[in-house]
């Protein structure tokens, strides 16, 4: 797999270059990262959103220690699951962090799969209002009562048309968009304005993917490994808490219906097998709507050192 685009396209404004590493779940990405690190003498931002979650270990796939002594990570078990963080708050803090990074390093690495943590670093986010505690309560509690298909219903009718949008079988995206319209009154998609805000530096995005059959094999054996490694004795400490949006995810949420009796253990594997595959497919469909992105095949690193050489020697 090469890259769509001629290098020539990519004009440098900058003097510093953010070198953004992404793909779907379970393509590659770590080991190119470390490559470009060591090439670049770069630090490593984590735009996977999971892997900010300290408690989190195995079923997210974060760095171990060992790696994560080789070279410098940021957003990597920087928070807990019991914290409240979204992707406005990570762009303001990556923002942050790459002002102090820029002055000591020409390159930084924001690496991940995350779609929207990278585009609010990337892009910047909509000026989305707050939301205080009692309406999310309230509206965590309308779910845990009622089920996904009520508060589906319920954003339909607050907001018809960022219902006919939004991923419908991502409660926490169905639940921030309700938050927001029983929070403010108003429709969440009229706070969406979709404006690119300005960047001081240069981001330069390299794409990750392997044919359809080669990621899906791997993400499958990737689950078995998690499995191995202890990922139901890790998910049953936090089964008290799982009505926590950050433990609504992958690899854990499939676990808590085992515990919860809804289903077998190797049911739950299978599922969290099938969970992962098709997150894999909604990362693509998101990232192959940008076409800024340069893609490769995750055992090309040759040709990504090339190509990002080739690239920062225009400017």
């Amino acid at each position: 797999m090469t890259t769509n685009f001629d290098s020539s396209s990519f004009i440098a404004k900058y003097p510093d270059t953010l070198i953004v590493l992404l793909g779907p779940t379970g393509v590659g990405k770590t080991n190119i990262s470390f490559k470009l690190a060591e090439k670049f003498t770069s630090p490593i931002i984590s735009s996977d959103s999971r892997q900010f979650y300290k408690e989190l270990k195995i079923g997210t796939a974060a760095p171990g220690d060992e790696e994560l002594s080789l070279f410098k990570h940021y957003f990597v078990a920087s928070h807990s699951v019991f914290d409240v963080y979204n992707a406005g708050q990570y762009e303001q803090d990556v923002l942050k962090l790459l002002d102090g990074l820029f002055l000591k390093h020409p390159v930084a690495l924001l690496v991940g799969g995350s779609m929207m943590y990278i585009d609010a670093v990337c892009n910047g986010m909509d000026d989305i209002p707050s939301v205080n505690d009692e309406i999310r309560n309230r509206c965590q509690q309308l779910y845990a009562d009622n089920g996904l298909d009520y508060i589906q219903n319920e954003l339909k009718k607050l907001d018809p048309e960022h219902y006919s949008q939004v991923d419908l079988q991502n409660p926490k995206r169905v639940l921030h968009a309700l938050e927001i319209c029983m929070q403010t009154g108003k429709p969440y998609s009229s706070f969406r304005k979709g404006e690119r805000k300005p960047r001081n530096f240069n981001v330069l995005k390299i794409g990750l993917n392997r044919p359809r059959p080669e990621l899906y094999e791997r993400i499958n054996h990737r689950v078995d490994l998690m499995m191995e490694a202890g990922l139901l004795q890790e998910a049953s400490q936090f089964y008290p808490y799982k009505h926590l949006n950050t433990l609504n995810t992958v690899g854990y949420k499939e676990l808590f219906d085992y515990m919860d009796g809804k289903c077998s253990l190797d049911e739950a594997v299978q599922m969290i097998k099938q969970d992962s595959r098709r997150y894999a497919k909604r990362q693509m469909t998101w990232f192959n709507r940008d076409k800024d992105i340069f893609w490769f095949h995750p055992d090309d690193v040759g040709g990504v050192v090339r190509f990002i050489d080739n690239v920062l020697q225009k400017k």
